[in-house]
């Protein structure tokens, strides 16, 4: 089992990196942004988040890792996010350190301040914030910043009424949710309460997980907005991210001039 200091030493050696996660229109397949992944580089092979996070949970070393992501992510794509207002950049954020000014003053470090309406921060339903990461996140929210919560499964009884009235503007689809779309399960019960939920709120929808096109139809048809997933594309670097950013929204343009 990795241990926090390994991480830690991993880190220090700069065996972590960043790939991207396109984030597409439902509507009409434009990218419309990304989400960061952190990897870790091994002499074993790269190993996902699933593997490393749990360590550093609740520790120094979480909030480290999150800072650096923001530097990186800033480093590698705020040239291009300002040439491109319309696109946003998604970074997952452990609730821990949400209220302690450090992910603003990280973000103004790494000179993101000026494009705060194009960040949004992730959050899980797992870990939801306490009163004072609630408060950081009501003031990245003036800034512009929008908020989302992450790996929504509705199990245990979660209700989609409540969530509409929560402090966010973005809920995401667990890929547990996107997996139930099949041939002999074209639409789950689920299906219909996101459509009303988002008929009636104001809430944009994320569906992860995307694998298929029936998958993709059944959310286009319950109003869902936008969705990410290998039926679109794997996670990419950041140069390969904007060339598919790039070569994607020009189709797009193509196909409304015809």
């Amino acid at each position: 089992m990795i241990q926090q200091e390994e991480v830690a030493a991993g880190l220090a050696r700069g065996e972590f990196f960043l790939d991207y996660l396109p984030i597409l229109s439902i509507k009409d397949l434009r990218c419309i942004g990304a989400e960061a992944l952190i990897r870790w580089r091994r002499a074993s092979g790269v190993l996902m988040p699933a593997a490393f996070l749990p360590a550093v949970e609740n520790t120094p070393t979480s909030g480290v890792l999150t800072y650096w992501v923001i530097e990186t992510a800033a480093a590698e794509l705020k040239d291009w996010l300002r040439t491109h207002p319309d696109v946003h950049l998604s970074l997952n954020i452990p609730p821990e350190i949400a209220g302690r000014g450090g992910i603003y003053y990280t973000a103004v470090k790494a000179g993101l301040q000026d494009l705060a309406r194009q960040l949004i921060l992730e959050l899980t339903e797992r870990g939801l914030p306490d009163a004072l990461a609630l408060d950081g996140l009501a003031r990245a929210r003036e800034l512009g910043v929008k908020i989302a919560l992450d790996d929504i499964t509705l199990l245990g009884g979660a209700n989609l009424a409540v969530l509409s009235r929560c402090p966010f503007d973005i809920i995401k689809l667990d890929r547990s949710l996107i997996a139930q779309i099949t041939s002999d399960a074209p639409n789950p019960g689920w299906v219909e309460a996101i459509a009303a939920m988002i008929w009636s709120s104001q809430l944009m929808v994320i569906a992860e997980g995307i694998e298929t096109e029936h998958q993709l139809q059944v959310l286009f048809d319950a109003g869902v907005q936008a969705g990410q997933g290998h039926h679109f594309s794997p996670p990419l670097s950041a140069a390969d991210l904007m060339a598919f950013h790039g070569r994607i929204n020009a189709q797009v343009k193509g196909d409304q001039s015809l």
